[in-house]
């Protein structure tokens, strides 16, 4: 995205004059509420904003702005029993001296008290600050961003690409380093919280006394994650598009099959993701339409960063058929990944696209992961490997598609590919590049000559790795019509709430030119 600094200010002044004008012939629908109103309310704990505020899901002429009110963050929020009225306020300048839109929102007990709200009338390709307030409190300002204009062609777009923070392997410290490299938006593509039951050899414990199941016990997780400083910042100062992957419910599950059925009964499998997907939706900053229907939940959506670059983000764990178990299992046909309607959607998706860049963001990793050493192969089933006849699929469609490029979470690892045409094919055509972000925190500060005994002779079978690396941290990506430039940031450590940041690697993807290459 474009700078809101410079030439920009002018017409932006014009704009907020004009909309104060608006506003007030709109007031009724855009006012604080009244101070008596507000003195009849019965005053809220303190603390109310503890969980932070979040913007997220970027458009043109709008954004996402998200709190929850949580006094008591990890005994389930600590708030009354009744809808509660906040007020927001978002404006073109950190003092808010610029107002542009201001309103009230209800913040409901079903709903844990979370807040979203759907702005809409902003100008593209613009930062705005915002805050809420309710009883006397005063929320922390966030920073967003809106989305370039759709007919937009130039300018550039800075994207961070991060997954995988699990609270008792370390600190999220690569955080820290993200908010000095200023992203315009941060796409979290899974692994958002882990499910796993507290450890007491943790670098830090996880609440509670064992796995979540219930919406109090998943909320109280979500708080516990969201109190990480280095989070909360970040969340602060761009918008988030995020999706979820396995461990925000269950480890490895698939559509409404858990990893143990033998343990979990179907029904009690359907009661945890119902409050699972019902925790997820009142922690992110996403639009109404994410709202769950019992043990399901709209996640997968199209964002439009002008005619750059479009962002299709997908849910490959709701549709999913259950995982393979053999090689031949891997290439049945009738196995799906996206779902039918997933499918159809970014196939046409794909193919109608204006866009320079089509950008997928995937949980799991598409390009081939051969473990075998030698002849023969063995596949990880629960990502792409296991259900192929669907990649190949996609695989023919990206080469009809303008630079398509994968973005990836889930493996802990970077683990960075160009996307083959025949993965039983060495020779056969690259149609596309794929990033697989390493994970902000999971697998701690892991053993570097251990983790390069185990891959490195792993890689003459797979020829299409371009860098493989077991160091904590994110990718950055500068996205311009001429080509991606991207950086692997890495931390020294997550073991301590502090570490030294560093570039590890630089890579390219040039446009017209499907692949990618280290410079």
């Amino acid at each position: 995205m474009t700078d809101a600094t410079g030439p920009a200010v002018s017409d932006r002044r014009r704009f907020l004059t004009a909309s104060a004008a608006v506003m007030g012939a709109a007031a009724s629908a855009q006012l604080w509420l009244p101070s008596a109103a507000r003195a009849a309310e019965t005053p809220l704990p303190a603390g109310v904003f503890s969980l932070g505020i979040a913007s997220g899901d970027p458009l043109p002429d709008g954004v996402v702005l998200w709190t929850r009110l949580a006094p008591d963050p990890l005994n389930g929020g600590g708030m009354p029993d009744r809808t509660v009225a906040v007020e927001w306020e978002i404006a073109g300048d950190a003092r808010f001296g610029k107002g542009v839109r201001r309103g009230v929102a209800q913040a409901r007990p079903e709903y844990g008290h979370s807040v979203h709200v759907d702005v809409r009338g902003l100008r593209a390709d613009r930062a705005y600050w915002y805050r809420f307030r309710v009883s006397g409190q005063l929320s922390p300002t966030g920073r967003t961003r809106t989305a370039p204009a759709r007919t937009s062609s130039g300018g550039s777009l800075r994207v961070a690409l991060a997954s995988c923070q699990n609270w008792q392997h370390g600190y999220f410290t690569p955080y820290a380093d993200m908010l000095g490299q200023d992203p315009d938006v941060v796409l979290f593509v899974g692994d958002y919280i882990y499910e796993s039951t507290p450890s007491a050899t943790a670098v830090r414990r996880h609440e509670g006394s064992g796995e979540p199941y219930s919406l109090v016990q998943y909320r109280n997780r979500y708080a516990q994650y969201r109190s990480d400083p280095d989070l909360a910042a970040m969340h602060a100062s761009a918008p988030f598009v995020v999706t979820f992957d396995d461990h925000e419910v269950d480890n490895d599950f698939a559509g409404e099959i858990p990893q143990d059925p033998d343990k979990q009964a179907p029904d009690a499998f359907v009661s945890r993701l119902t409050a699972a997907y019902q925790a997820y939706y009142e922690h992110m900053p996403v639009r109404a339409s994410a709202v769950p229907d019992g043990p399901h939940i709209r996640m997968y959506r199209r964002l439009e960063f002008g005619r750059l670059a479009r962002l299709n983000v997908l849910d490959t764990r709701q549709y999913r058929s259950d995982q393979a178990t053999t090689q031949d299992g891997a290439k049945n046909p009738a196995l799906t990944m996206l779902g039918a309607a997933q499918k159809d959607w970014l196939l046409g998706g794909l193919r109608d696209s204006p866009a320079r860049w089509n950008l997928v963001a995937s949980q799991i990793m598409m390009a081939e992961t051969d473990l075998l050493i030698g002849e023969g192969k063995q596949w990880f089933y629960d990502a792409w490997d296991g259900y192929q006849a669907e990649r190949d699929l996609f695989m023919r469609e990206f080469q009809r598609t303008s630079n398509p490029v994968v973005l990836t979470g889930d493996r802990h690892l970077t683990m960075i590919s160009d996307l083959k045409e025949d993965y039983a094919r060495p020779d056969s055509a690259v149609v596309g590049a794929e990033f697989v972000g390493t994970s902000i925190s999971a697998n701690g500060d892991q053993d570097q000559a251990a983790f390069r005994k185990e891959w490195d002779p792993r890689t003459p079978d797979n020829p299409h790795w371009k860098l493989l690396d077991a160091h904590r941290g994110y990718h950055l990506f500068d996205i311009r019509r001429d080509g991606i430039d991207a950086q692997v940031r890495v931390v020294d450590t997550v073991l301590r709430p502090t570490a030294a940041p560093s570039t590890l690697a630089r890579l390219r993807v040039d446009a017209g030119r499907p692949g990618v290459r280290v410079v």
